[in-house]
C-alpha cells in the first residue's frame, strides 16, 4: 500500500458513531506504526482533509472533504437522485431501503429511507462500511465487478459478523454465480442477525457496478407476498436509478426481475 493509499485509508475509520478519533485509537484501528500515523495525519491536516479539535486534539474530518463531496455530487448527483427512488421503494415495500457506493476497496452506505408502516424496522447508518461477502449489497456488486477486484476482495480476511456469515471464498464465488444468473443478491443474517436483505447493482456509464440498492427487512416479515413484491419492486427501482444517473446495465444483466 502506497503512502497516499495509507493516508486515505485513515479517513475510512470516521463514521457517525466515531466523528472524532485520537492518535492512539487511529494507531490501534489501522494497525500502523504510531509515528507513521502521526506523519500521515499531519499531512492530511495541512491539506485540510482533517483538523484537530478539543482539549485532547482528536482528529475530525476537515473542510476539504466537504468541498470534494460537493463537487462529486455536482458531477454525479447520485445522492439527490437516489432520495426519491429510496423513498418510493420504501413506500412500496414497507421496509427499509438503502443505497451503498463503492469507494476504493470499500462499500459504504450512502443514504437510506424508512417506512412508517411498521414500528419495528431494520435500522441503518449513513457512511457505515459494509462488507462485500456478508451483505446482499456486497454480493450484488461482486457479481458484476472485474475478476481482479473479486479476487482482491476474497483474498482478504473475511469477518464473520454472525453465525450465518459465509466466509469460505469458494462458497462465496458460488453465491456470486447465482447472483449473476438472476441479477439480484440475497443475504439472510449475513451481516446482521434476523435481517433478510435483497440487493441489485447500480451501474455507471461504463456499465461497471458503482454500488447497490437494497431492501432490508426483518426475517419474521418475509411472507410469501413480500418475497414476490420486494424483488419486483427492487429490480424496477435499480433500473430507474441506474438510468437517472446516466448509467447503463451490461448486456449480461437480466432484462426482467427474478421470478
Amino acid at each position: 500500500m502506497g503512502t497516499v493509499s495509507k493516508a486515505l485509508s485513515l479517513l475510512t475509520y470516521f463514521n457517525h458513531g466515531r466523528t472524532e478519533i485520537g492518535l492512539s485509537d487511529l494507531t490501534r484501528l489501522s494497525a500502523m506504526n504510531k509515528a507513521t500515523v502521526y506523519r500521515l495525519m499531519t499531512e492530511l491536516t495541512e491539506s485540510g482533509f482533517v483538523e484537530q479539535a478539543g482539549s485532547d486534539r482528536s482528529y475530525r474530518l476537515g473542510p476539504q472533504v466537504l468541498r470534494l463531496a460537493a463537487l462529486r455530487e455536482a458531477a454525479v448527483p447520485i445522492l439527490s437522485v437516489s432520495r426519491r427512488v429510496l423513498r418510493d421503494l420504501s413506500d412500496e415495500t414497507g421496509e427499509t431501503t438503502h443505497l451503498s457506493l463503492v469507494q476504493g476497496s470499500q462499500l459504504n452506505s450512502l443514504s437510506h429511507a424508512y417506512s412508517p408502516r411498521h414500528a419495528t424496522k431494520v435500522m441503518m447508518e449513513d457512511a457505515e462500511v459494509l462488507t462485500y461477502h456478508g451483505t446482499g449489497s456486497g454480493l450484488a456488486v461482486l457479481a458484476y465487478a472485474a475478476p481482479d477486484f473479486i479476487t482482491q476482495v476474497l483474498a482478504q480476511p473475511l469477518q464473520a459478523h454472525t453465525a450465518q456469515t459465509e466466509t469460505d471464498p469458494d462458497r462465496i464465488r458460488s453465491q456470486i454465480a447465482s447472483v449473476q444468473a438472476c441479477g439480484m443478491a440475497q443475504s439472510i443474517g449475513g451481516f446482521e442477525a434476523d435481517v433478510h436483505s435483497h440487493a441489485v447493482p447500480i451501474f455507471g456509464p461504463d456499465q461497471q457496478p458503482i454500488g447497490a440498492l437494497a431492501v432490508a427487512a426483518p426475517v419474521s416479515r418475509m411472507s410469501a407476498e413480500q418475497k414476490q413484491l420486494i424483488p419486483e419492486a427492487l429490480y424496477r427501482a435499480g433500473q430507474t436509478l441506474t438510468h437517472r444517473i446516466g448509467g447503463s446495465s451490461p448486456a449480461s444483466y437480466p432484462q426482467n426481475a427474478p421470478g
